[in-house]
This record gives structure tokens, sequence and C-alpha cells, in this order.
């Protein structure tokens, strides 16, 4: 059974209106000086500093003054998907990347483009993007920008010119259907990128290039390969003991990709990554016997200069539900029972928020910050305690949170001021049951985007969940463990967040708002509509002694694509604003959304198999047909009448492959396309109003 997640629309609608794109200009914007920014007033990387605080040393907009700020700039991406890239900001010039891994290089004076770099992604590559064709951003470092491509390459780009200087392909298998959708880190003169993919079935790892030469340093694998071949270090010995061979885990990869969160203590000289989840979902088909599967769902400590381990702290042991622990990882120094503490602080998917020692990886505390059924709660030795229904064989489980994760990428903030941690959190309900008859890459109807690669080991929503979605923006105290406030929104999928040093924290949400709040309290201070949902987190940076708050906005990623909060469905865009600033908003778009589709003729008879079909193709992307709204994607039950009854033209080397979508020629048949199309209809039919 397929279901859906239902948010409350805000009113206040803009007007249609078509935006206008800022106009090129010379280089000669790039002869800025450094001594233009503040110490601290740039945003030189992609969580601010290395231990990934997104806390800026700014105080100029403050909790009194933060209403007086107004728009001085805006920028088109040229983009129709999800925008989660932080913007880097460097000697005047902002560095931000759009889907596709298209880069852009903005003055941040004016918002006018330096110039655009297009990787050249192949459009046929977005089949294998599971979250959309989303880009988080880049690493600046030595004159150079470097950007991972959604296809598996490294670039490195010429910072004033954006000419390529090098590329390598990061993949160790190209015909896997790895992605690269996460930022670089740039660490001892390493740039650092990890992978995707885990969802289709790949082996995780993450890897270090020279950042003059593009040559390979060091990589490290997340998960054991084949356990007839030899290990490639004694890392990978240890993690093996914790698969079962019985299960040819290899053959699905294990996952474990390192596709977010990097950051390092040069004092400790560690840097810290985390890992997904395993591959399949399912741990009893990827393990029968049992096992943790190290080193999924853990935040791991690696040498820098060779990538050697150093220790682990596996947060979901044998995860069954993708738990990924890939969300941002911050490094804070803490008392806790009066004593200083260097730590990790962690808000994962899987609902607890974790104090970790960063030194040798102790467990120090975990306390869930969302409602949680999977488990109780951490033991002393720092594994959870399980729900034994979590796991039972049989039976569905409303997992809560579900795969969504209560705290997904959306970036955390940490101020050592208040001592909080500042990130969204939400609950999009799923229920998980174990598939019986899956096998690695046997799509079989029924099977939740098998059709395209997916492998699960779980069927989806095999009855209606009955834990009630929410998004919320929460306030928490790592060392009391519990939450200090909280500000519900209308929808999950919001926005990362940004303090300041003046108490300030900045959010996106995916009702269409920029919104400030104090940070000590959680006092609504200010918003501002934007043109679209917003995902990705604010940055701030200051030059010519002007503070700004910049945004890089556009509603999309695995939840976006489907569903959304907000009637507006604007471009892609950066917008930035400041004390005083006057500049007016450009024109909004409206969705636009056209009535239920009928008219057209299938036999009823066909919609039991086109059910099947639709969720083995189509689910993830376009929703339940005339139940979800659609996000960045359109939700099908709303297509004209000729778009359905000619859906064969479109998804046979359709005119959306361009796009990204996938061409299903080879892999859906004339009459199975008309099984979907009684499905399309068959449920337009049923959630229509009776007259």
């Amino acid at each position: 059974m397929l279901t859906t997640v239902f948010v409350q629309p805000r009113s206040g609608i803009a007007p249609v209106r078509k935006r206008l794109r800022q106009t090129a200009f010379g280089l000669g914007c790039l002869m800025l000086s450094s001594a233009a920014f503040a110490a601290g007033g740039e945003w030189p990387s992609h969580g601010y500093d290395d231990a990934g605080t997104r806390f800026s040393p700014l105080s100029q907009i403050t909790p009194d003054n933060v209403k007086e700020m107004g728009l001085v700039w805006s920028y088109d991406l040229e983009s129709t998907r999800g925008v989660e890239a932080t913007p880097i900001v460097v000697d005047g010039v902002m560095y931000v990347t759009a889907p596709w891994s298209i880069v852009h290089a903005v003055d941040v004076r004016s918002g006018r483009n330096i110039w655009t770099y297009d990787p050249g992604v192949p459009r046929e590559k977005g089949k294998d993007a599971c979250c959309d064709v989303v880009n988080r951003g880049v690493a600046v470092y030595g004159g150079k920008v470097f950007v991972g491509s959604l296809d598996g390459r490294l670039l490195a780009i010429d910072a004033k010119t954006g000419r390529k200087l090098w590329e390598q392909n990061t993949l160790i298998d190209s015909s896997k259907p790895y992605t690269i959708t996460g930022a670089p880190r740039v660490i001892k003169g390493k740039v650092i990128i990890g992978n995707g993919g885990a969802e289709y079935g790949v082996r995780g790892y993450i890897t270090a290039y020279d950042t003059d030469t593009g040559r390979q340093a060091w990589r490290w694998f997340t998960v054991p390969g084949d356990p007839d071949q030899p290990f490639e270090d004694a890392s990978m010995a240890e993690a093996a003991k914790t698969w079962d061979p019985a299960g040819k885990y290899w053959e699905a990869g294990g996952g474990g990709t390192v596709w977010n969160s990097m950051v390092y203590d040069a004092e400790l000289d560690l840097m810290y990554i985390g890992t997904g989840n395993p591959s399949p979902w399912s741990h009893r088909k990827r393990s029968p016997a049992g096992g943790d599967n190290l080193y999924t769902a853990s935040i791991v400590a690696l040498k820098p200069d060779t990538g050697e381990y150093v220790w682990h702290y596996q947060q979901t042991p044998a995860d069954n539900w993708d738990y990924t622990s890939t969300q941002d990882l911050i490094l804070a120094d803490i008392k806790l029972e009066g004593k200083p503490r260097k730590v990790i602080l962690h808000a994962p998917k899987n609902g607890f928020f974790f104090v970790i020692d960063r030194t040798n990886g102790k467990f120090i505390s975990a306390q869930n910050f969302v409602p949680v059924n999977w488990a109780t709660g951490y033991d002393a030795n720092g594994r959870p305690i399980e729900n034994p229904a979590a796991r039972d064989p049989d039976k569905p489980f409303d997992a809560t949170p579900g795969p969504f994760g209560a705290h997904n990428w959306h970036s955390m903030s940490y101020s050592p001021q208040t001592g909080l941690a500042y990130f969204p959190a939400q609950n999009i309900p799923l229920v998980l049951q174990e598939d019986k008859s899956w096998a690695y890459n046997k799509a079989k109807p029924g099977q939740a985007m098998s059709g395209i690669g997916w492998n699960l080991g779980m069927l989806i929503n095999t009855r209606p969940p009955t834990s009630q979605p929410f998004g919320r923006l929460i306030a928490w105290d790592p060392v009391a463990q519990k939450e200090v406030w909280r500000k519900e929104h209308v929808s999950p999928w919001n926005g990362g967040t940004l303090v300041t040093a003046s108490n300030v924290v900045f959010q996106g949400t995916a009702d269409a708002r920029l919104m400030a709040f104090d940070a000590r309290d959680g006092k609504e201070l200010w918003s501002a509509p934007m043109g679209t949902g917003v995902i990705a987190a604010p940055v701030t940076y200051e030059v010519d002694g002007r503070q700004y708050v910049s945004i890089a906005v556009g509603w999309g990623g695995v939840y976006g694509l489907s569903a959304r909060a907000s009637e507006r469905r604007t471009p892609g865009a950066v917008y930035t604003f400041a004390l005083g600033g006057n500049a007016k908003m450009p024109p909004f778009v409206e969705y636009q959304v056209n009535n239920l589709v009928s008219g057209v003729k299938y036999k009823p008879d066909d919609v039991p198999e086109g059910t099947a079909l639709y969720v083995m193709n189509c689910a993830f992307c376009h929703g339940v047909p005339g139940v979800d709204k659609g996000g960045a994607i359109p939700n099908l039950g709303y297509s004209a009448a000729t778009t359905i009854e000619h859906l064969d033209r479109f998804v046979f080397e359709g005119p959306f492959v361009s796009r990204g979508m996938p061409d299903f020629t080879g892999k859906l048949t004339p009459g199975e396309v008309e099984k979907i199309k009684a499905f399309i209809l068959g449920t337009a039919d049923a959630v229509r109003p009776k007259k």
C-alpha cells in the first residue's frame, strides 16, 4: 500500500512572474584584497571551520537589529532541482554549486557572475542518484576550487578563471552506480572525497588526492570486500569478522558510503568521518547469521596523512532501518562533570544525540531528541537497547524515525557561547518489512524502485504508517542531553542552521522562508520569503565592514522530489541579506497544478499489477498519484490527459531523459506501461472529490 505525508501550506503566495538572470561581467572583481575581510569574516569551508561548527564570530547582526535586514542581491542558479550547497566565500568571491555539480563563482559585493563551470555530467546519470541530482558544495584551497561531480569525478578548477586544472575518476568500478553529492574537504594539502550509492549496492570508501597534481595519496574502505581476496589492511580484516559470508555481502557492496561529513582536529592530527547505511537495508539479507557489520553507521577516526584507521564508534550496529551516520559531525570542547573533554557532537538519522570522546572514540552519552521506537536507549557500553519488534522478520514495523531520518544531511551548528547545538529534526512516516524474495539486482514488482537499481531488501508501506509527520528546529544541550527550546514548522525537510557570536540562529524552511531566531530562547526575530522551499544552510561573512547572510535555495532532495510544503516553484537562487538592504525580491513563480487527470480509458483490473509496477519504478520520484502534491518532480495524478494517454512516449526514450529521467526501454514492456497508466488513473479516480 502506498501512503503519503501531508503538510499544511502557508498562505500569501507571490504572483507568477519570470525571473531575470543577473548579467555577467569581467574578471576585474577578482582582484580583491583579503584585507577587506575582518578576522573570521569569510566562510572558508563547508562547516565554516575544520571542526564543522557553523559558528561565525561575526556580531554586527544581533537579536535587536536583525529585523532591519533586507535583500542586497540575488543570483539565479538556473536550476529546477534540489539545491543543497553551502556557499564558500573567500577573498570577495562566493563559490556555490547548483544541481548537476555546476559551479558558480559570484562577486559577493554585487551578486554578479564571474564564471560558471559545468563538468558535463551525463544526464542519464540521474537515475543513479537516489536522492536527487544535488551537490553540497566545493572546497577552496591554494587558488583552486575542488568539486565532486555526480558521475564520480573530482575536479580542480582555477579559482580566478574557472578553467579546469585537473580531473580524477574516483570510482573503483565505473560499472557500479556510484555518485558524488558531498563537498570535498582539504586537510594537510590533500583534497578528500567520498561517494554515495549504498541504496543501489556499492562498497563504501574515501579517497585523498594531492591538491596540486590530483595524484591519489591514499584510500580507505569502510567495509570489507570479498573474503576470498586479500584484505586491503588490518582494519578490513577486523571488519570482516562482523559480517556473515553466507550472505555474500560483497556482491551488493556492503554500503557504508562516505557521502557527507568530514572534520579535522589539528591538535590530535585526526580526521573524522561519518559512514552510511549497509547495503541492502535488511540485516538478515546481507548477513544472515548476524554481526555488527563494521564500519557502517559509524564515526571513524583516520590519520589524514595516510588514511590509516585509528578508531571507530558504531552508532547503529547491524543497522536494519537505513540509519546512516553521515550527518554533520561537530568537534567541541565541553565540560562534563567539571572536567574538560574533547568530544564529537552528532545527531544522526537514528534519533539519538551522541557525545563521543574524540581522542579515543569512547562512548560518553546518548539521548533521543525525537520519539524513537526502535530502541529504548543506550547502555553504559554505548550499545543500543533494541526493541525486538524492530527486527521482526515477518511483521511490518512503523520505524520511528524512518529511513528519512530524525535528522538527515541538513547542517547542524554549535555555539560555544550558549553551549547548544541547533539542527532540524523531523519524522517522515514509513513502514518497513523484510522482503523475503529480495535478491541482488533482481528487480521485481512491488520492490521499491528496484526497476532503476535500488537494492533495499525491504518492502515499503505494506500497511499505512501510524506515526505522525513533523518538522522542527531544536536547540539541544549536549551536556545535560536535553532539548532547551524548539520551533515547530509546518513540514519535515527544513534547511540546515547557522549560529553567530551575537546569538542569532538562521534557518531556511520547507515552506519557503529564511528565518532568524534568538539562540538563547528560540524567539522568532525575523523572516523573509523565499521563492522556493529551503533545504540548504545559510552562511554569513563580512566585507568592507558589512556583515552579510547568504543562502542558496532550491526545493528537492529525496523527500522534496515528490512532496512539498510551499506553493512556490521559483528556480534555484542565492539570496543575500544585510542590515539596511533595500533591493527588491525577484519575481516568484507559483507552483502550477492541473486538475486531476481524467478522460483516459483504462482497465480497472490492471490497477493491482500497475500498483506493483509503479512502486518498482516510479514511486519515490513521482509520489502517490493525486495524493502527494508533487515536488521537484511533478505528480503524475495531475498530468494532462494526453501525457498519461501517451505515457509510452515519455518512458521509452522520452523527452525528459535529458533532464535525468530514466529511460525504461528494455526494462518495461508496452503492456506494463498500460498497467502503470491504470494505477495512475485509478488512483486519481479514487481520490477525486465525489460530486
